[in-house]
């Protein structure tokens, strides 16, 4: 007789239950889910990361070498310091997306936490100097679809670091951490959200006059890397951190 104490099959619907929540949107559990035991610095390329992580070198260099070939000048730190924001956020995402341990998630909230960091003052450091070179030029501010899209990227990444950053070192102010925990799931939906808006701010900033026709930027190269990236996180995206079911 089977005790009922006896884990479960690998065709048992508790064993197939939780695979199901453990499988990302696309692919297999095992292809963006961190083994245990294993090194977390490994979720950076895991499954289909490493096809983001072409994308995102690709972006990169792309920006630093437009940038760095031209005259430098005021704007040149903007496009610089916002690259590697964006490089910082992408790494958050893919280091996280793969814990599923209560160990592993720790770990991987404060690395998340840190990068968003990096990401935040890099972040800050690139609005700062676009807009001190829009007013100390007489420049408009709202003349292209990317200053409205880095805008609004902007303004919800702020409420995004607030929201996250509180969640987790002060839970209180939500009523105690169960609550706080609840309230993860949407920030993980704002997130990817606003993981889109960053792609589309890269391709729109690409598309600007100055630094298409002026700097020289070859906005088909930006198209393949934003697209590669996509094709890195998206699929990772495990439902059951939205709450779906199966």
């Amino acid at each position: 007789m089977t005790s009922t104490t006896e884990p479960p099959t690998e065709t048992s619907p508790e064993r197939v239950e939780r695979q199901g929540e453990m499988e990302p949107l696309l692919g297999r559990p095992g292809d963006a889910s961190q083994a245990e035991g294993a090194s977390i610095a490994n979720n950076l390329y895991l499954g289909t990361a490493f096809i983001a992580q072409i994308g995102v070198v690709i972006a990169f260099v792309l920006v630093w070498t437009t940038v760095l070939t031209n005259d430098i000048i005021l704007f040149s730190g903007h496009p610089l310091a916002q690259s590697i924001g964006v490089v910082a956020i992408i790494q958050s995402i893919l280091i996280l997306q793969p814990t599923h341990t209560a160990a592993q998630k720790r770990v991987g909230q404060r690395l998340h936490a840190g990068l968003h960091l990096v990401s935040f003052l890099a972040l800050v450091t690139g609005v700062a100097i676009i807009e001190y070179n829009k007013v100390s030029n007489g420049l408009a501010h709202f003349h292209s679809p990317h200053a409205y899209i880095g805008v609004a990227t902007c303004a919800v990444l702020a409420v995004q670091y607030l929201v996250g950053f509180t969640m987790w070192a002060t839970p209180a102010l939500y009523g105690g951490e169960d609550r706080a925990k609840a309230v993860w799931k949407y920030h993980r939906v704002s997130g990817y959200l606003i993981f889109l808006l960053l792609v589309a701010s890269l391709l729109s900033g690409a598309k600007t006059d100055f630094v298409a026709n002026v700097l020289g930027m070859q906005f088909w190269v930006m198209v393949v890397a934003s697209v590669l990236i996509l094709i890195g996180v998206l699929p990772r995206i495990k439902k059951q951190k939205f709450g779906f079911k199966h």
